[in-house]
């Protein structure tokens, strides 16, 4: 694939106010449209006070990834086209750099089953039992922020 087709990956930290727009169409696209998530389980009022990430191809926006207060990481989503880019790779650090900085010590997160692999790479642990979340079996997983970690 040409370098003209294939834009590198840089991830900001986005700005709910100036980016929502585009972080609920990512939200959409993946969660709404491709796995069949209802509607009103996928917006929450606390979507304005996480912070949020937000993957860019070139102009386009190709990625999401929140954290929230409570140190739980959500939300990832790449859009079907770029995923296998090292786009959700590039978000995760993202997402765990801020954790760093806020001083927590462990992340959560829920994480799809198809993806457990890609969240143990990263060295997130799977605890307990498989449960279903919008439908779609998912698995806790938790990764300490030691300084192994860091």
């Amino acid at each position: 694939m040409p370098l003209a087709e294939n834009p590198p990956i840089r991830v900001i930290e986005a700005d709910w106010t100036r980016h929502g727009p585009r972080i609920n169409a990512i939200r959409r696209r993946v969660f709404i449209e491709e796995q069949g998530v209802p509607e009103a389980l996928e917006w929450e009022a606390r979507d304005a006070e996480c912070d949020w990430f937000l993957a860019w191809a070139g102009d386009t926006p190709v990625g999401i990834a929140r954290l929230t207060a409570d140190a739980h990481i959500g939300r990832m989503a790449v859009l079907p086209e770029w995923r296998r880019r090292g786009v959700g790779r590039a978000l995760l650090q993202a997402a765990l750099r801020r954790a760093r900085e806020r001083g927590l010590p462990a992340v959560s997160l829920h994480a799809q089953t198809h993806a457990l692999g890609f969240y143990a790479r990263a060295g997130f642990q799977a605890e307990g039992e498989v449960f279903l979340e919008a439908g779609i079996p998912h698995r806790r997983m938790t990764l300490h922020l030691t300084p192994e970690t860091a």
